[in-house]
């Protein structure tokens, strides 16, 4: 994954318009992955699923909190994508009172499918699925990769960790200072 470019897809989004009026106000807008990375540094983190325990409780949470410290260390934007429709991803950012963190969906899986990360999850009711695997990400080619281990359908496990906020920060501020020294 190391220095491959991030696949070339658009996105199916919903965004808030108040010109739509009425208690929905949302149109639907098209983005494209040049929209997304082109010149800018991000951390992209991908999960199973919107509203499941362990990307409700930690992960998600824990990359909004961290936000700022990204921000230090030249990232200008973090993304949470999911094989989620935009109306689930948008819910749950929500839900979750997200303001740093920018959901993607991935209705269709197709930019996980390309990105090699997309599995089964039958075992969990899931049908098809993105593996939890983060990266950062420069202008559209990954520079950094953070892969759960296990990667395979219906996976008995739930690996959380790899790509934790608190390990690619690690990472990151490690990088700071090499840079540095």
């Amino acid at each position: 994954m190391l220095g491959r470019n991030v696949p070339d897809v658009t996105f199916r989004t919903r965004v808030r318009d108040e010109s739509v009026g009425g208690p929905n106000p949302f149109r639907w807008e098209d983005k494209t992955t040049a929209d997304y990375f082109g010149g800018k540094r991000v951390v992209l983190f991908s999960l199973p699923g919107a509203f499941t325990p362990t990307c409700s409780t930690y992960q998600l949470p824990d990359f909004e909190k961290l936000f700022g410290e990204f921000q230090a260390l030249g990232i200008d934007a973090i993304y949470c994508i999911s094989v989620n429709d935009a109306f689930v991803m948008n819910a749950w950012a929500k839900a979750q009172d997200i303001k740093n963190v920018q959901v993607i969906p991935d209705g269709s899986g197709e930019f996980t499918r390309k990105m090699g990360m997309l599995v089964a999850k039958d075992n969990v009711g899931f049908g098809m699925r993105s593996w939890r695997y983060a990266a950062v990400v420069n202008n559209g080619r990954v520079e950094k990769w953070f892969e759960e281990e296990g990667f395979s359908d219906n996976c008995a496990t739930d690996p959380y960790g790899v790509s934790s906020p608190q390990n690619i920060l690690e990472a990151l501020k490690a990088d700071a200072a090499t840079k540095a020294a």
